[in-house]
């Protein structure tokens, strides 16, 4: 399989960067149209398989020449409403949900070409119009924190800088990052690669996270998550739909899960995979348990604050080439449409919003040089 490769690929070379910002104009474009849906009396279910085919239908046009080469769904289309964290993305046998009129839904998903992920999460208020109290600040608190997070993402600085910046905008607006969340390199046909920044951590999870420097030719996916609750996730009755192959090795025993972990291994290979890409459900489920019972797949547990809280999300994919940091996923934010008495007040943390995203590194361009990709700048 093209993962087994000995050799890794990075974005040292100009394919592999093409192929990223290919993937990227790709899930970009699907969350605009997964956006539109998300209006009230929608139905989630609904939305998630639409975000999943426009994903395949569009990954299926592009690098038609390469026989060889896998492309796809990287993260399934996720809809999370209000005090859901994550990882919601209901099959036909799972409840569904509705969405309602003020609900902030985040949706998250990601497509790949040849292994090269690009992966993006955004927040809307259903039924859009002016957004206040705790909703204002929570939403504000994720795109001040996400922003600060791209002007940071720079070689030679260290993950917990980001750690600490995000926990600090977050206090700002009376919110809390949610504890021990992930950011994780991405690597070819790999979402959680070695290198990671964590969110809020407990005192023990700060002991075992290694702390580790960014370097140019990396590739990342800044995840934020912040909460106007305690900010600690729990699972409720809602059953998982997203699983992921691990490298495990483990002799199985049912036929079936035999046949279910085939299939995975050759359809998915190690990315994210839900449950509804396979055509009989029953037979998936029967065949995941002993699977996951014995780590060989492991899966992305739907998670919750209290009731009552809300949760926002900003996630985007970032390249770090020589030219400086180019965020290839990611949709503007409107922040106009936020109205709370709250306000960022430290200013070494509106200093850093308000500084460039560009790298402030002079060197002579050569002819025919891309420059870093626009981004917002203003805070």
């Amino acid at each position: 399989m093209a993962d087994d490769k000995e050799v890794e690929k990075t974005i040292a070379e100009d394919l592999v960067v093409t192929k990223y910002k290919l993937a990227g104009q790709i899930v970009n474009r699907v969350l605009e149209q997964v956006i539109a849906k998300c209006v009230p009396d929608a139905s989630v279910r609904e939305i998630c398989e639409y975000g999943d085919n426009l994903l395949l239908e569009e990954t299926s046009k592009v690098f038609k020449k390469e026989k060889d080469s896998k492309k796809g769904i990287a993260f399934s289309t996720c809809v999370s409403v209000n005090n859901c964290i994550c990882h919601f993305s209901p099959i036909p046998s799972e409840t569904d949900s509705v969405l309602k009129q003020g609900d902030l839904a985040k949706i998250d998903l990601g497509a790949h070409i040849d292994g090269f992920i690009a992966v993006v999460a955004h927040t809307v208020a259903v039924g859009g119009g002016e957004v206040s109290g705790r909703a204002a600040d929570v939403l504000l608190a994720a795109h001040h924190a996400s922003e600060a997070a791209l002007r940071l993402l720079r070689p030679g600085n260290e993950n917990y800088a980001i750690t600490d910046v995000v926990q600090k905008i977050s206090t700002e607006y009376g919110c809390k990052p949610m504890e021990g969340m992930l950011s994780h390199q991405l690597k070819q046909f790999r979402i959680d690669g070695e290198k990671s920044i964590i969110q809020n951590p407990t005192e023990a999870q700060r002991k075992e996270h290694e702390k580790a420097s960014f370097e140019t030719y990396e590739v990342y996916a800044m995840d934020v998550l912040i909460s106007t609750g305690e900010g600690v996730g729990r699972e409720m009755d809602t059953r998982c739909t997203i699983y992921k192959k691990t490298d495990e090795v483990y002799q199985l025993k049912l036929k079936a899960s035999r046949m279910f972990y085939s299939e995975v291994r050759n359809k998915h290979g190690s990315m994210p995979f839900n449950l509804r890409s396979f055509d009989k459900e029953t037979s998936a489920r029967l065949g995941l348990v002993e699977c996951v019972n014995h780590k060989l797949i492991e899966p992305f547990q739907v998670l919750y604050e209290r009731p009552g809280e809300l949760v926002a999300q900003f996630k985007f994919t970032v390249l770090l080439l020589p030219s400086g940091t180019h965020r290839i996923t990611g949709l503007p934010f409107d922040k106009a449409q936020c109205h709370t008495e709250r306000t960022i007040k430290d200013p070494e943390l509106n200093a850093l919003l308000n500084s460039s995203t560009k790298s402030n590194k002079k060197k002579k361009k050569k002819a025919g040089a891309e420059e870093p990709m626009e981004v917002e700048t203003a805070a």
